[in-house]
């Protein structure tokens, strides 16, 4: 048909990032991306997600970035990760939309249950196993016509302040705690492998014995890292400070100001390497 291209071909262009508002919009914009073919399976898809918990000398970060990638139809979109529990702790989820969905009701409901029990890890297990074990039970594995299915596999991050004692507890798929506050850092999610070798890279910072105020500034330099290596990281970035006085999210225009003082800080670091062999 005179110059047209072969309704066949597929034509490839970088990776987006495209706000959707709905299902159906996410339908049309699937078809729109894979024409002439289904949308390819979650294992097609490079799928990267990260919360992570930083402890200073005063005070904890939280930090997530805020993209949800629908690994099924190739499409990623942001959406909150990062969420209060109570007035002095925050919390963070990867994995199943569905479970986390459950989790921020029971959250929303009993914060400070959860931050005022004896042990925090044993508050976390006795109202997130019953759910997770709920999903898993009716999880259908195997659907017709579908190649891969998601899973309800999802795990669960926890940090802030029980008085004046800092914790930073998590709970994976399998119901395990784990406890970090002596370690000073986590991260969950399918990212946490290279958050925490990022965080590695800056240990000889020590972050712990530091202002919180560093510690903000560390967690998001630990993002950015992830966001130059994976196209389903990315901005706006969540931000919690949590002391004993309580927990502050940032707003867009603060995480800009905290930007700032990562793009000078590496500055920094560049000019000190310059005078290396002066």
């Amino acid at each position: 048909m005179g110059g047209l291209p072969d309704p066949t071909t597929v034509v490839t262009r970088p990776a987006l990032s495209i706000v959707v508002r709905d299902q159906s919009e996410r339908e049309a914009l699937a078809v729109c991306r894979f024409p002439g073919r289904e949308a390819p399976g979650r294992e097609n898809i490079a799928e990267m997600t990260v919360v992570l918990a930083l402890r200073c000398a005063n005070g904890v970060v939280m930090a997530s970035d805020s993209q949800i990638t629908d690994g099924g139809r190739g499409l990623s979109y942001p959406a909150q990760k990062l969420h209060s529990l109570g007035s002095h702790a925050a919390w963070g989820g990867s994995g199943s939309r569905a479970v986390l969905y459950d989790v921020e009701q029971i959250f929303n409901a009993e914060a400070d249950a959860v931050v005022e029990a004896r042990d925090i890890g044993h508050a976390l297990q006795e109202r997130l196993l019953p759910v997770f074990k709920r999903h898993y039970a009716n999880f259908i594995e195997d659907v017709p016509g579908q190649k891969s299915a998601g899973t309800p596999a999802t795990y669960v991050l926890a940090a802030g302040y029980a008085g004046d004692v800092p914790f930073i507890v998590d709970l994976d798929p399998n119901g395990l705690v784990g406890h970090y506050e002596e370690v000073g850092f986590q991260a969950v999610g399918s990212g946490s492998a290279m958050a925490q070798q990022a965080h590695a890279l800056l240990s000889h910072f020590r972050m712990t014995e530091r202002d919180v105020e560093y510690g903000v500034v560390a967690a998001l330099r630990v993002l950015d890292a992830l966001d130059a290596t994976s196209p389903s990281v990315g901005a706006p970035m969540d931000i919690c400070r949590i002391t004993p006085d309580g927990a502050r999210h940032f707003n867009p225009d603060e995480v800009e100001d905290v930007s700032a003082k990562v793009k000078r800080w590496v500055e920094l670091e560049g000019q000190a390497l310059d005078q290396l062999f002066d």
